[in-house]
Formats: structure tokens, sequence, C-alpha cells
């Protein structure tokens, strides 16, 4: 089992962190929305984050500190998550304010039926965190079990 705790750990992180961020999401808006238990995007703890360091993590607890591969993944988790506060954020602001325009301007003169695009993109740093700390403990539980 050990040669798959590369795969299977990330993974399995990344999966839990969106069963997690499905029922902090359903309590918080006293709904439940099935199709965000497949919509990573947004919310917290992120997803993405979380699938990147876990594998980081991993290689770590692995390998240790000094192996290249661990740089590696670091330097990848670090762009992922700075990707995810910075430009998808962005983005997620800017299709917000998209669609406000849709709905000003096209769909209450009815010149047009144009479709929201979606806002939950990005995440705010205290989610990236989340994640980051989500695949600490989640790698570092999955690693002493299994290994």
């Amino acid at each position: 089992m050990k040669e798959y705790l590369f795969i299977v750990i990330p993974f399995l992180g990344a999966v839990t962190c969106q069963i997690i961020k499905f029922i902090i999401e359903s309590i918080r808006k006293k709904k439940i929305d099935i199709v965000r238990l497949l919509n990573g995007n947004g919310g917290i703890p992120s997803t993405h984050t979380t699938l990147v360091f876990s594998l980081a993590f991993t290689i770590l607890l692995d390998k240790g500190i000094t192996d290249p591969l661990f740089a590696i993944a670091l330097v990848l988790a670090v762009v992922v998550s700075y990707d995810a506060m910075g430009v998808r954020l962005q983005t997620e602001k800017q299709a917000e304010m998209i669609n406000q325009f849709i709905d000003i301007i096209f769909n209450k003169t009815k010149k047009g039926k144009y479709k929201h695009l979606t806002e939950e993109l990005g995440h705010e740093p205290f989610e990236v965190a989340t994640g980051i700390l989500f695949a600490f403990l989640f790698s570092f539980v999955m690693f002493s079990i299994f290994s």
C-alpha cells in the first residue's frame, strides 16, 4: 500500500475536504445542495489547497525536507494556493460585477437572456490557510496509519 500513498492521501484528502465543505455550507445556508459536492471552487476549506499540500506533506513525511520531490511539490502547492487567492479570487469578483450588469442592463429590459457567470471561484486567505492545516493533519494521520 505504501507505494500508492502519494496518490491515495492527496485524493482522499481532497474528497474528505469537499465533504466537509459541503457539510459546513449546508449548515450555514440551512439547505442541502448536492451539486456542491462536485464543485470544489470557493469555500472553506480549500479543496485545491488540500490536494496539493497533502501531496507535499506526504512526500515530506516519507522522504524528508531535503528531498527534491518535496521541493517540487511545495513549490507547486504554493503556486496553486497563490492562484486561488489571487487570480481566481479577482475573477470571482469580476463575475459578480458582470452578473450585476447583466441584471441591470439586459434582464430588466428584456433585451436578452444572459446566463450568470459562476461566482464561486477563488478563496480568501483564511480558506486557503484552513486547507493547508487540514492537509497537514490529514496527511499526518493517513501516513501514520498506512505506512
